[in-house]
């Protein structure tokens, strides 16, 4: 049977068009979505990059108050700083600097504008430091520096602020076990442990045929390297090297503010007297050891002259020498033969001068009674012949004047016998409590056992047997540095910082205290030679005096290193200044 065919189904008229304005519709929808999202994301990617300029400025802003902030603290000190807050705060960088400062306006986070935020957060303590110099202490101010900045040509009305935290310290230079403003040579050394921080202003040379241990921080300047003198290699340095605290290379410089940089002949300024005209209120004036003497004596060829006075005093008082030949005498001489030379001396006997500063009437009118002088600087400027050296000798130093003593010249120094070590039964120990502050400041210095004598200093050193030796007190002398890569060229590294004279050998020279080298000798100039010439090696026993961390028994006179320390960096909120982090 035949059906006939079924009839196809009509679909509706337009369905193709709906279909076609949904499609459109979704692909429109999903577009515009498209192009809102890449508006969005370039708005925020714009914001972002604003954001970010803005910041930058906000620090350019404040590191130009930093600058500033540092040059017055070298300069002038704290006080200095702090009575120019205003000027900081008008510290803002300008279009006469760059034109690119011309699209910013900066505000102080309080409604001054064209201004920074700049407060004293705290007064000058002597507290603990912080940032790369935790764990040491520092006469410190705290200070707050904020600003915030404005981008005026740019598409957001985008405000972004930068704190940034610091401390003004000084920082006491005998806080150092061993401080060097140059290059620091440990090579040769036998085993040693070095007990305090340690600090180059240059390479540090590590080479040691012995174990060598640094029970805290190192920084220095450039690189440490295990070489010898000079940077020459020797294969056979094969002894430990044992960090028990952090370890800073490429540290920033540590130097002291007179005014200039710190170069060694710059430095050494400050064991030299003033030039005429210089005000002792200039940086270098405060830090010369003959402005900040109690008591001066300058040794000529026709007089010894000798004043009394306060420190940085313009109206001594001058005292005659047949009352100071009491504790002093110049007519004595000796042979150097490191330096093949005959000393002239001018030789202080500490024990006599401790009682004679105790009574003398003109000390007493212009120091006060029970107040000795505890700096005491010496020159001894007299014409010599060119097989003679003009130096400065200590005796009979192992008790000191009750406020401690601190001996400044720009001649060589040499100490004969204990010093500063009170009771005997300390004497060859690391116990310094029966010692007073103390400090040697010298073109160099040399130590003599209490067995020295001065008839057999021309002979050959082995008939010159040296006996156990004590010293207790902060060095800050000069030395002759490395010239070159061979022996002969060697500074003898730092554990020939104290020069001998005498045969050492089976003997011990036990020093507590600090050892610093800001400049090289220029009067004891001849070069180290290997032991066996002019002398042979004790043992050594070379410890940091932990006294030095209290500021009450820190040595007369101790030079301080300034650094300003940045403690936090901070991105506060606009128009906060009390941001905690």
């Amino acid at each position: 049977m035949n059906l006939p065919p079924r009839p196809t189904p009509r679909r509706p008229q337009g369905f193709a068009l709906v279909m076609v304005l949904v499609f459109s519709g979704i692909a429109i929808t999903v577009l515009s979505a498209a192009m809102n999202w890449t508006a969005a994301n370039s708005a925020n990617n714009e914001r972002s990059v604003q954001l970010t300029i803005t910041g930058a400025a906000a620090e350019a802003a404040t590191e130009k108050v930093l600058t500033s902030i540092m040059s017055d603290y070298d300069n002038g000190g704290e006080a200095t700083v702090f009575a120019n807050l205003n000027q900081y705060r008008t510290r803002i960088p300008t279009a006469a600097e760059n034109s690119y400062w011309s699209n910013f306006s900066f505000s102080d986070a309080q409604g001054g504008i064209n201004a920074n935020y700049v407060q004293r957060l705290q007064t000058q303590t002597y507290t603990n430091l912080s940032g790369q110099f935790a764990g040491l202490f520092g006469f410190a101010s705290q200070y707050r520096v904020i600003s915030n900045a404005r981008q005026t040509n740019g598409r957001y009305a985008i405000t972004n602020a930068i704190q940034q935290e610091l401390q003004l310290a000084s920082i006491p230079i005998f806080q150092f076990a061993i401080f060097y403003n140059s290059l620091l040579e440990f090579s040769t050394a036998a085993p040693l442990t070095i007990g305090g921080r340690v600090h180059a202003n240059s390479n540090l040379y590590v080479g040691s045929g012995s174990p060598l241990t640094f029970t805290t921080n190192v920084t220095t300047t450039r690189s440490i390297d295990k070489v010898a003198w000079a940077g020459a290699t020797v294969a056979s340095f094969s002894g430990s090297i044992s960090y028990l605290g952090v370890v800073s290379t490429n540290a920033n410089s540590l130097t002291l503010p007179i005014g200039t940089n710190n170069s060694a002949a710059a430095v050494r300024e400050v064991i030299n007297p003033p030039p005429a005209g210089e005000a002792m209120t200039s940086p270098m004036g405060q830090e010369r050891f003959y402005n900040k003497a109690e008591l001066q004596v300058l040794v000529s060829n026709a007089a010894v002259t000798v004043r009394v006075q306060t420190p940085f005093d313009n109206s001594p008082l001058t005292i005659a020498w047949s009352n100071a030949s009491y504790f002093m005498t110049t007519n004595l001489t000796f042979t150097d033969q490191r330096e093949g030379k005959t000393i002239v001396t001018t030789e202080i006997d500490v024990g006599r001068f401790r009682t004679w500063a105790a009574t003398n009437a003109t000390v007493i009118s212009k120091l006060g009674s029970g107040n000795p002088p505890n700096v005491l600087y010496v020159a001894d400027n007299r014409t010599t012949t060119a097989s003679q050296l003009t130096g400065i000798r200590l005796k009979n130093g192992q008790t000191l004047p009750s406020r401690g003593l601190t001996i400044a010249t720009p001649n060589p120094l040499y100490v004969l016998g204990h010093y500063n070590c009170t009771n005997a039964a300390h004497l060859g120990t690391t116990n310094t409590t029966s010692s007073r502050p103390a400090a040697i400041v010298a073109d160099a210095l040399t130590v003599l056992s209490p067995s020295w004598t001065d008839g057999a200093s021309g002979g050959a050193y082995t008939s010159r047997v040296a006996a156990n030796t004590t010293l207790n007190a902060a060095i800050l002398a000069g030395v002759v540095y490395s010239t070159g890569s061979s022996q002969a060229a060697f500074s003898g590294g730092v554990h020939n910082y104290p020069r001998l004279l005498e045969a050492w050998s089976g003997r011990t020279l036990t020093l507590n205290g600090s050892i610093v080298n800001l400049f090289n000798s220029v009067r004891a100039a001849t070069q180290f030679q290997w032991p066996g010439v002019y002398y042979n090696a004790p043992t050594r026993q070379i410890y940091f005096d932990q006294n030095f961390m209290n500021v009450n028994n820190l040595p007369p006179g101790t030079p301080q290193l300034r650094v300003l320390i940045r403690a936090r960096w901070l991105n506060p909120a606009p128009g906060v200044i009390n941001y905690a982090g």
